[in-house]
């Protein structure tokens, strides 16, 4: 993990800001998040979460949560709720400074009055289509609106009327006066308010009818709250002249500086919100918090914490070029966290029936095992061991490969905190199937190797009667192929029909009664999982955050 008393990357943005203090242009910075609550925040926003907060932090100055709640018929308060959440999670906070867009919405009105006033806005009765086709192509200079000349009074009278709701949606907008020949289509007269009627928004109400685009109102916003930088990504780069233009022809307090940086994209899943909610409206996964989201919730419930998502962020730094991250870039950070910090315990997944034939039927042994190899603080637990346990079927071969150093009939194996053990007979079921082995135990080998002969393998188990029945969720990545959708695909037929698996006969050891939801612990030899909301007392439900190798890197190689 990253150190936390290191000091932060330095980045292109990092090196603005230095310029701008040392030059004397402000006294401090003021950042923001804004983010739109129309779905729950993924790993990309955890990106500009932590650069637009860190960089307040550290120069340091103030950052904003703002909400653009411009688009009323698709937010919702959950999506609210969700954003706050995720943001404090991460371990952030914005005092009070908790903004929404349509706070501006008189102020916003008013702005409109004040460029129609000058004659940089007009009514215009060209439908959205028809706009679109006036508007040109990147070869093609934009056509001239039929009513791009009228009159200031006319346009005034039309704009109050549009607010009182006297025309129906789509029949009127209110467009900037920019410059339709601009080899630039985001200037070529952009729509600043379109009529919506019919929409309750989640803070106004029915209070109007008419609502400003987000590229009228994020600047006009960010000027309005003293914004020093305002950070993007890059697909608002082409944005940037008609940010400008917005905020230098209306009169707001101060002009704010746009820069953009490179948006993150991650392998093996989509960030694209739109995308993400496709798969929970149709029922690809269980919701917003499903474990193989790459939303901050769903890698929540999966098990991941702040620090490593910090990290995360930190490991890929901040830069301009386009590049897609490796998704075991995300799973180092949060094995280097979960490593040094999570106890260890034993569960069997996949269980096989042992009965050691030489221990006595009501014989119970607390076995002393370390909470964690490589810190003693955490202490030891005890471990129950019997006659009957459950080993894991993927630690005995009847026919073992080349190299397997686990159980096999007639060998010997380590039973990790207890006893050597030796394989004596496979008992098999009528149509084949191992369902029980017996073995014996060298008594004299707790806590030392036997005498004379060298025992390679050391294998998990829990003791049968004692364990607790549990049910663990193996989750693997989302989509089975690094882009999906790559080519103009459907992202659909790329995803990963194995990405969860439900194992349900599960045992783990009896110190895992009771687990709270959201503990974590490694399962030995199997990786870190983390206790869901979905178990009970009597029966835990666990998750798969992260295995304990790369084995997909590995399968690559």
């Amino acid at each position: 993990m990253t150190d936390p008393n290191d000091s932060p990357r330095s980045n292109f943005i990092r090196q603005i800001i230095e310029e701008d203090l040392a030059a004397g242009r402000h006294q401090r910075i003021a950042t923001r998040f804004p983010p739109e609550p129309n779905g729950y925040l993924h790993i990309g926003h955890a990106k500009s979460i932590c650069l637009n907060f860190g960089l307040a932090q550290d120069y340091p100055g103030t950052c904003n949560l703002r909400f653009d709640d411009t688009n009323p018929s698709k937010e919702d308060e959950e999506f609210v709720d969700s954003i706050q959440a995720d943001v404090r999670w991460l371990g952030y906070d914005w005092g009070d400074r908790l903004y929404f867009a349509s706070d501006y919405f008189e102020q916003l009105y008013g702005f409109a009055i004040e460029l129609i006033g000058k004659g940089l806005a007009y009514v215009c009765d060209l439908d959205a289509e028809e706009v679109r086709q006036y508007r040109g192509t990147l070869t093609e200079p934009g056509r001239a609106s039929p009513w791009r000349d009228r009159p200031i009074a006319e346009n005034l009278d039309l704009f109050t009327r549009m607010r009182a709701g006297e025309f129906p949606d789509g029949a009127r907008s209110l467009r900037a006066r920019i410059d339709m020949a601009s080899p630039n289509i985001n200037l070529r007269d952009p729509v600043l308010y379109r009529i919506r009627h019919g929409v309750i928004h989640h803070q106004t109400g029915s209070l109007w009818c008419l609502y400003p685009t987000y590229d009228y109102t994020h600047p006009i916003s960010d000027a309005l709250e003293c914004i020093t930088h305002s950070i993007c990504t890059l697909e608002f780069e082409d944005h940037r002249p008609l940010y400008d233009w917005c905020v230098d022809h209306v009169s707001v307090p101060c002009k704010p500086r746009q820069i953009e940086f490179s948006r993150l994209n991650l392998e093996y899943t989509v960030m694209s919100k739109r995308l993400l909610t496709q798969l929970v409206s149709e029922g690809h996964v269980s919701g917003w918090d499903d474990p193989r989201m790459p939303t901050i919730a769903g890698l929540r419930r999966r098990g991941y914490t702040p620090a490593s998502i910090r990290d995360f962020c930190e490991r890929i730094g901040v830069t301009k070029a386009d590049n897609r991250v490796e998704m075991a870039l995300l799973e180092s950070a949060i094995r280097d966290d979960l490593d040094a910090s999570v106890p260890r315990r034993m569960a069997v997944l996949r269980p096989l029936r042992v009965v050691i034939e030489n221990i006595p039927e009501a014989q119970v042994q607390e076995m002393a095992a370390d909470n964690h190899p490589k810190i003693a603080e955490l202490g030891t637990r005890q471990v129950p061991f019997a006659r009957e346990i459950v080993i894991d079927r993927n630690d005995f071969a009847e026919e073992p490969p080349k190299g397997f150093k686990r159980l096999v009939p007639g060998g010997e194996v380590r039973l990790r905190n207890a006893y050597v053990i030796r394989c004596e007979r496979v008992i098999k079921d009528a149509d084949g199937q191992v369902i029980e082995l017996r073995a014996t135990a060298d008594l004299d080998t707790l806590g030392r190797n036997p005498e004379g002969r060298k025992v390679k393998g050391v294998i998990h188990w829990v003791a049968a009667a004692q364990g607790v029945p549990c049910e663990v969720r193996l989750y693997d990545r989302l989509c089975s192929v690094p882009v999906p959708g790559a080519g103009g695909g459907n992202f659909l037929d790329d995803l990963n029909p194995h990405s969860l698996t439900v194992l349900t006969d599960v045992l783990v050891e009896p110190s895992l009664a009771g687990v709270a939801p959201g503990e974590r612990c490694q399962f030995e030899r199997e990786g870190y999982f983390v206790a869901d909301a979905d178990g009970t007392p009597q029966r835990p439900v666990f998750n798969l955050t992260v295995g304990l190798k790369d084995t997909w890197g590995k399968a690559r190689r």
